[in-house]
């Protein structure tokens, strides 16, 4: 099944979400690094989606982009 990625910012929390389509109910999920934080479907394992906490924080650190320990396959959708 393909699927668009979604993304939601809280910007009270200061907190980044991304997921491949809808967010899954029961994933599990693990912190891979400083604050970023992957979730895996339970049945198949696939990397679902991911979160950034502190999201603007390390932007106003000078962070000019985040490295997420994931690989990925860009498509356009309907080609």
């Amino acid at each position: 099944m393909k699927a668009n990625i979604q993304y939601a910012f809280d910007r009270e929390a200061d907190v980044l979400y991304l997921s491949k389509g809808d967010p899954y109910p029961d994933v599990e999920s693990e912190e891979v690094g400083d604050d970023i934080i992957i979730h895996r479907d339970r049945v198949s394992g696939d990397v679902v989606g991911f979160t950034i906490l502190n999201f603007l924080k390390r932007a106003g650190e000078g962070l000019d982009r985040v490295t997420l320990p994931l690989e990925a396959t860009f498509k356009l959708a309907g080609a």
